[in-house]
């Protein structure tokens, strides 16, 4: 046996094994809230908080042990580095991998309590961070965001889009969907009693919630970012030989694979300004409970500012998830969609001014950060990795997607401040009308 094929034997034995090690270790199953939950709430006038502290948590299953499981992860961690050496730059990756894992362990340890915050934050970092390679944070960012897609302009396309899809109704609809993209079967749709939010995405399946109701534009969401991204990476990482970490979701990669969602949205013109807003209402929300607010707080600001109680509640549920509806700790991983959004735009637009716009079909080669694509690339070349067999058809053929970005990183020259000044003077004439919107034709099955 040659020192390659040792190597090959080593990384995919101790890939196989993280991948025993981190199955019982559900981080949102660790931390949902019941249903209930939200019509108390609401039905107390929003005026009561939750009933939801350290000892709701406790009654929570983790479904491991968590003292054990760190114990095991710690020596998985040790013989990476031992059998791939300190300085192997997949074993690195593994190891990071590992350890965000036994990160999440000790998280998870501290529901309901101060420290949930500080772990939470060294996993998916806070608002006050800095973009990569950018002074801005990411509350500011989040701010900007808000007030963009706040804007009356933003109200005025608003257009109906009835949620007529149901039960199997929705899960024909969605399913069919699927099936041209993977077009071999391997993913299903099915209904489940055993969410909380609308939809949620598995290893080949999504569910739907059997309780929640669907319009066109939101299956069309669901298809892109929970199919061709979330469950596409995830069978793309299934499908490698050696590295079958790539499979698996470590915190890691939550940035890189939210991100890349959101985008995919954008390119597929699937997303729509209440969405987006709802996505930097987040990184508002986080950074309140941040800085101490509690749940009512939180809900009252939103509710304040016209969202609905409904949605609201949703918001501010996602970040006090884990953490303490008094204030002092929450859930910070919904950063995650945009800083995540921003720094994979700007790594596409950073390949194409390199010259290396070869290597971004690998962010679909499984679930990976941005600074792993680089090296997950230059073993793909020595064979070692796989090529991904889901793609999205703009990262297919790379030549509508590069002239797209090489036209936005052209744009970022202009000035947009003096060239929206100069159409203010034309645009403040404009006599208030409805916008030209063509009718929908909503075919349903």
């Amino acid at each position: 046996m040659t020192i390659q094929e040792k190597y090959r034997l080593h990384l995919k034995s101790l890939s196989d094994e993280l991948l025993i090690l981190q199955k019982p270790i559900r981080i949102l199953d660790a931390i949902k809230w019941p249903r209930h939950l939200q019509a108390d709430f609401l039905a107390r006038g929003g005026r009561t908080l939750p009933a939801v502290d350290k000892a709701f948590y406790d009654g929570l299953p983790l479904g491991f042990d968590p003292r054990n499981k760190y114990l095991e992860l710690k020596e998985l961690r040790d013989r990476i580095r031992r059998r791939l050496g300190p300085q192997d730059e997949l074993g690195r990756i593994l190891q990071e991998t590992v350890d965000q894992y036994m990160v999440v362990i000790e998280m998870l340890r501290q529901r309901g309590q101060p420290d949930f915050l500080r772990y939470s934050q060294l996993l998916y970092g806070s608002a006050g961070d800095h973009l990569r390679g950018d002074r801005k944070t990411l509350k500011e960012l989040g701010a900007r965001l808000c007030d963009i897609f706040s804007l009356p302009g933003a109200r005025h396309l608003v257009r109906p889009y009835p949620k007529e899809f149901e039960g199997e109704a929705a899960v024909a609809k969605l399913q069919g969907k699927l099936s041209s993209y993977f077009s071999d079967g391997t993913v299903q749709v099915k209904l489940s009693d055993g969410i909380v939010s609308d939809a949620a995405a598995g290893g080949d399946y999504i569910k739907l919630n059997s309780h929640a109701r669907f319009s066109e534009l939101d299956l069309q969401v669901l298809e892109v970012h929970e199919g061709w991204v979330h469950v596409g990476t995830t069978l793309n990482g299934r499908q490698q030989p050696y590295a079958t970490w790539l499979s698996a979701g470590s915190p890691r990669i939550t940035a890189c694979q939210e991100g890349l969602a959101v985008l995919i949205e954008t390119l597929t013109f699937s997303s729509f300004p209440d969405r987006a807003k709802r996505i930097s209402d987040r990184v508002m929300a986080i950074d309140m409970a941040e800085r101490g607010a509690d749940f009512i707080e939180v809900f009252q600001h939103f509710v304040s500012q016209g969202t609905s109680e409904h949605d609201a509640y949703k918001i501010t549920q996602r970040v006090f998830r884990g953490g303490m509806v008094e204030g002092g700790a929450c859930f910070t991983k919904d950063l995650s969609y945009v800083k995540g959004y921003v720094e994979t735009v700007n790594f596409i637009r950073s390949a194409v001014l390199e010259g290396v716009p070869e290597i971004l079909p690998m962010l679909f080669v499984g679930k990976v950060t941005l600074d792993d694509i680089p090296v997950l690339y230059q073993h793909y070349l020595e064979g070692l990795i796989s090529a991904p067999r889901y793609l999205p058809p703009m990262f297919r053929d790379l030549t509508g997607l590069y002239v797209w970005f090489g036209f936005a990183s052209g744009m970022s020259l202009v000035d947009i401040g003096r060239v929206q000044q100069h159409f203010r003077q034309l645009f403040h004439r404009l006599p208030v009308a409805d916008p030209i919107i063509a009718p929908v034709d909503i075919e349903i099955d």
